[in-house]
């Protein structure tokens, strides 16, 4: 179990700094202004900073995975959500301050990952059918319409969906990922949780993509946490066997909560930093509020 919960923490610490260097790559992409467009991927890939941290990306991943496979989807995935205090410490290295609050909150991602690990038993060892395989490539199916459909929403509903959406399909990945009972090369094969990881993490990735290109990375973000964590963590409870030790319910329940809702008050890190205007005579340095950056007053 321990070897389980330090794979949890190596996907956090990868995913962290990844979405640092995507967003940063998103932002700077050129917008083709024609809804969710999957040839995005393909201008993103060739941005030297997204390339790294996809790879990024990869390595959680591998890492995710391992530790699914010894702990319940409620702990991983809140050490997914946790990933944001990783964010907010890279972009501290990067230059930006970190106040009072987002230290105490980086704390309190940690206290929630604690009572988590302190509660959590083993995964379960419950296993499922041909038909949840099917009902996880019909979600996949569902969540591709739906990101679509977001991405030709309006201005106001468009990054929050896409996030959510964004999430949901990590989420997807997580429980798909779950249920794979072994790597053996031909089990993988025929195995079709399997492809739904696959079209999950690619839809994922380009839905979420989308929503920082055009939208406020923070926004995103925190959707993206919720639906990352909160309904495969019921999933894995209701239907895949994951518990806590006996008497530690409420410990887990609290754990669960104060890592996602310090994380969520972290998801402002996820945002591009905005540049700094080099000081008048006797001024101070100061940010730029970029005129056409998303979110602000004069385009909303």
């Amino acid at each position: 179990m321990v070897w389980g919960f330090l794979c949890a923490l190596l996907s956090a610490v990868a995913y962290g700094v990844a979405s640092v260097m995507q967003a940063v790559a998103a932002k700077a992409t050129p917008d083709s202004g024609a809804g969710v467009d999957p040839r995005l991927l393909l201008r993103v890939l060739r941005q030297w900073k997204f390339v790294v941290g996809l790879a990024l990306d990869v390595v959680g991943f591998v890492a995710q995975i391992a530790a699914l496979h010894t702990l319940p989807l409620f702990l991983v995935q809140a050490t997914q959500a946790a990933s944001l205090a990783v964010t907010a410490i890279a972009v501290r290295v990067l230059g930006v301050r970190l106040g009072a609050r987002e230290w105490t909150a980086v704390g309190v991602v940690c206290v929630g990952l604690a009572l988590l690990g302190s509660a959590a038993e083993s995964e379960g060892s419950d296993q499922v059918g041909l038909g949840f395989r099917l009902a996880l490539a019909a979600a996949a199916v569902v969540l591709g319409i739906a990101g679509f459909a977001a991405g030709r929403a309006g201005d106001r509903v468009r990054t929050a969906a896409l996030g959510l959406v964004a999430g949901l399909c990590f989420g997807l990945v997580a429980v798909s990922g779950r249920v794979i009972p072994s790597l053996a090369p031909l089990d993988l094969l025929r195995d079709p949780a399997l492809y739904v990881v696959a079209a999950a993490g690619g839809m994922a990735m380009l839905f979420l993509a989308t929503a920082l290109q055009r939208g406020s990375v923070t926004t995103a973000t925190a959707m993206l946490v919720l639906g990352e964590t909160v309904l495969p963590s019921l999933i894995g409870v209701l239907l895949l066997g994951d518990r806590t030790r006996p008497g530690f319910a409420v410990v887990a329940l609290a754990g669960f909560v104060l890592a996602v809702a310090a994380a969520l008050a972290l998801a402002r890190f996820g945002e591009p930093s905005a540049p700094v205007a080099p000081p008048l005579a006797g001024q101070e340095p100061h940010e730029v509020e970029p005129a056409d950056r998303p979110g602000r007053d004069a385009h909303r």
